[in-house]
């Protein structure tokens, strides 16, 4: 049941973690796919992404041939490669792109997503369009998407990014993610 409130309109940069659902696969050309955002499902830090948020991102960018970006850890000043693909399909937001493995950070996060140590991707977006359900949950209905960056901590807990081979997740592990899930939760709670 929706409540009627006033729509929220934000200018600053956003960041969601997602970690992938369905892995990604990191190929032997230094390929990697998988789903950067799922839709309808709720994050960790309250907010759920609706089905054609990022439509009109993503016409606008095709519009003015640019790419979303692929960034180590958002940070701006070290792209690790170049999406090739980024689409919207009933799940979320799909993408598919190429490790640049001639840089040493392209390097770096091949091996580390090889080994398990790197499992999540997030977006970097701004949010144009949105409004707060009965539960006061963010439902975002319009994204400005700016990049998509591989990263250490996703915040979307049901969803996991895998290399070639599965990776086994130890207990420690386990309790491990669970303390940092619990820390963000906190944090974004204010």
């Amino acid at each position: 049941m929706k409540t009627h409130f006033e729509p929220i309109f934000e200018a600053a940069l956003e960041r969601k973690y997602c970690a992938i659902s369905d892995h990604i696969e990191l190929g032997a050309d230094a390929t990697i796919s998988g789903y950067a955002s799922l839709f309808d499902q709720l994050d960790q830090g309250g907010d759920v992404v609706m089905k054609g948020a990022y439509a009109k991102s993503l016409t606008r960018l095709k519009d003015a041939k640019t790419k979303v970006k692929l960034l180590w850890q958002h940070d701006p000043s070290q792209p690790i490669g170049v999406w090739d693909e980024v689409r919207e399909d009933g799940k979320g937001l799909f993408v598919k792109g190429r490790l640049l493995t001639e840089t040493q950070q392209g390097r770096e996060a091949a091996a580390l997503i090889e080994a398990g140590a790197i499992d999540g991707l997030s977006i970097g977006y701004r949010t144009v369009k949105a409004e707060r359900d009965a539960k006061g949950r963010r439902q975002l209905a319009e994204l400005e998407l700016w990049e998509v960056s591989l990263v250490t901590f996703p915040m979307l807990p049901q969803a996991r990014v895998g290399a070639k081979a599965d990776t086994l997740i130890t207990n420690t592990e386990q309790t491990l993610a669970g303390v940092f899930r619990t820390m963000r939760q906190t944090l974004a709670q204010g």
